[in-house]
């Protein structure tokens, strides 16, 4: 115990003459403390949950009120202060009982001589005892994450192993027939379907590198410049708009400079958008509205389509990662795992509503990272 460190003790006493020996007791041994002292239940009750003492020093017997009640107390309320009974006489039977109640000690008042120890050896003993609940409490989390970090990598030895030989077969299997080929049209045909199942193998790849990215990655704040980051996005995905025209609606308002992680918001940016155009509904045009919103708080992204939606018992899995809910999905099924796996790096929300056979709304909320960290002279974009 830090000797120099100023201890709340809350003495049960009603005897003053009994308060101010044991002042001197404990001054004597240079402990430096300030006390409040109580003699009934009710203030006794009231001052644990307001003056909040570091140690709790009982007398065993007061009028309408024990010792064994104010520990009970005590324990109820405080359970990490030490309690020390200090009495003037008691039974060796009931002091033992005490103790295994959960006192600390007990200090008989014609031996007072002892007490300042028993107070530094009790304090030590509950800082000890609170380590040891926190290094479990550590041990248990560790244990935890380690648990599903293994599942992950189970998951994604497998599932990778899935996503990368699957392609590579078809490609493997596309080759063959087209060597067998002398019809320019049908080696055509298979050209395209290698193109397809490379473009599969590409972006599973390219998921996997973002997966390992982020988890590696310290965050760089910077001033984000949406409408470059948008841009992007949109040049990124544009093989899937030659396939299937989109019609986007984009509204920005962020003149409020907004500072976070580049790569990381565009990460998120494609994902969303990549979902959007993906599954979109073959009877309708197919629309993608994007709203993008900044203010000295937060940024919020929402993208809504009017595709093929998610149903009800399919849109609490979509996180999960590997999960694809659909033949469409081209990738390995870590699109939004990852999402949702940088915003939680950011500090972030996703929220997702669907209506199936309707469309999907998402919507992305981003606190602003300090700027402090930043270039105070970087010139955000709007």
């Amino acid at each position: 115990m830090n000797d120099q460190k100023q201890l709340k003790i809350l003495m049960l006493e009603d005897d003053p003459n009994d308060i101010i020996l044991i002042e001197h007791v404990l001054r004597k041994e240079k402990l430096v403390f300030s006390n409040q002292c109580v003699d009934t239940r009710d203030e006794f009750d009231h001052a644990i949950k307001t003056f909040k003492p570091d140690v709790v020093l009982s007398d065993h017997g007061l009028p309408g009120f024990n010792s064994r009640e104010a520990l009970k107390i005590c324990l109820q309320e405080v359970p990490s202060t030490p309690f020390i009974l200090v009495t003037g006489t008691v039974s060796d039977e009931y002091a033992i009982s005490c103790l295994r109640e959960g006192a600390d000690d007990y200090i008989l008042k014609s031996n007072l001589a002892r007490l300042p120890s028993a107070i530094k050896g009790a304090l030590k003993k509950r800082r000890i005892e609170k380590l040891k609940r926190e290094a479990r409490l550590l041990l248990r989390k560790q244990n935890e994450e380690l648990l599903k970090v293994n599942r992950e990598l189970d998951s994604f030895v497998y599932s990778v192993s899935h996503n990368l030989r699957g392609p590579l077969a078809s490609v493997m299997g596309l080759l063959r027939l087209a060597k067998e080929q002398k019809d320019m049209q049908t080696v055509s045909s298979l050209h395209n379907m290698m193109e397809s199942s490379i473009s599969k193998l590409d972006e599973t790849l390219r998921e996997i590198l973002e997966y390992s990215q982020n988890a590696r990655s310290e965050t760089q704040p910077t001033a984000i410049d949406w409408q470059t980051i948008l841009q992007s996005c949109l040049e990124k995905l544009s093989y899937i708009d030659k396939a299937n025209p989109i019609r986007k609606n984009i509204s920005l308002s962020t003149s409020i400079p907004f500072y976070s992680d580049t790569n990381r918001i565009q990460t998120i940016l494609r994902s969303l958008l990549s979902n959007a155009f993906l599954y979109t509904e073959k009877n309708r045009e197919a629309i993608v509205d994007i709203e993008i919103h900044t203010t000295d708080v937060e940024a919020s992204i929402v993208v809504k389509d009017n595709g093929i939606g998610i149903r009800t018992d399919i849109l609490p899995k979509v996180f999960n990662m590997f999960y694809r809910g659909t033949e469409k999905s081209q990738g390995a099924g870590l699109g939004l795992y990852i999402a949702k796996d940088i915003l939680a790096k950011l500090r972030g929300q996703i929220n997702i509503s669907s209506v199936y056979g309707d469309g999907t709304t998402v919507t992305v909320t981003i606190p602003q990272l300090s700027s402090q960290i930043v270039n105070a002279n970087a010139e955000p974009c709007v």
